[in-house]
């Protein structure tokens, strides 16, 4: 097995992020030094770099180093995506049930949506994938989903800027197209994918209220065969009311 490069100097700046946070009133450098056996020449240059980055902060009459508003934030953030996920859940696994498709959870991420959270059907064969995979945003379901929470003329120019990829015979690479099933998608509160990202796959996507500075997304995806036009109907009104519960919950 290859041993997996660490960069010595980031791992010097965890352990000095550390031993600060567990700190009650904060370390000195040579209290770093001492604590972590670095050289105080080492850790001069690293909580230099760390404080310039807001990381940590420097009391200039007591010298002592203390967590500062940067890793805070970054706390916040952290925190946020894993109340959302928490709150989501039981929901989620509920869902499942009611469709035995599997479930996910999102959030946009630029021109990608990262996967944060997904349920997994029981059946033996079920769409699936890791958590933290980016998906390209204009593709399927779960992207129209977002594009329609866009004002129309912001879509429509992110559009023109990011032309359409085919990724099978049914994708709706037109853009006016595009923009009138998002119109659609808006005006009956969800969206879906009929074999339009995978070949024999469907899906249905629905919007949730933003949290924080995130804007999330719930989709079922299964195999046409288990997401008939029979079942469809059903799927959609469980996930409409997933979605309904989870907005409840986070507001």
């Amino acid at each position: 097995m290859t041993k997996r490069y660490q960069a010595p100097i980031v791992k010097k700046a965890f352990d000095i992020l550390t031993a600060i946070s567990r700190s009650g009133k904060g370390l000195r450098i040579s209290d770093i030094s001492a604590c972590l056996d670095i050289s105080k020449s080492t850790v001069h240059g690293i909580t230099a770099a760390l404080e310039e980055q807001g990381a940590i902060r420097r009391d200039p009459v007591s010298k002592r180093y203390t967590i500062g508003l940067t890793l805070m934030e970054l706390g916040k953030a952290a925190y946020e995506r894993v109340d959302i996920i928490q709150t989501a859940r039981p929901v989620m696994e509920h869902l499942m049930e009611q469709c035995n498709e599997s479930v996910f959870l999102g959030i946009r991420n630029q021109d990608r949506v990262t996967v944060i959270d997904i349920v997994e059907s029981r059946k033996d064969f079920k769409i699936s994938s890791p958590i933290g995979t980016p998906l390209p945003l204009l593709a399927g379901a779960v992207g129209k989903a977002f594009l329609a929470c866009m004002p129309p003329a912001d879509a429509a120019d992110y559009l023109k800027a990011h032309p359409i990829r085919r990724f099978t015979a049914r994708t709706i690479i037109d853009p006016d197209v595009y923009l009138e099933e998002l119109h659609t998608v808006k005006s009956r509160g969800y969206a879906l994918d009929d074999e339009e990202y995978l070949v024999g796959v469907r899906a249905v996507a629905v919007c949730l209220s933003p949290f924080s500075d995130q804007l999330p997304a719930l989709w079922v995806v299964g195999f046409k065969a288990g997401m008939s036009d029979d079942q469809m109907p059903h799927i959609i009104d469980q996930t409409l009311d997933a979605a309904r519960r989870i907005n409840r919950a986070l507001a």
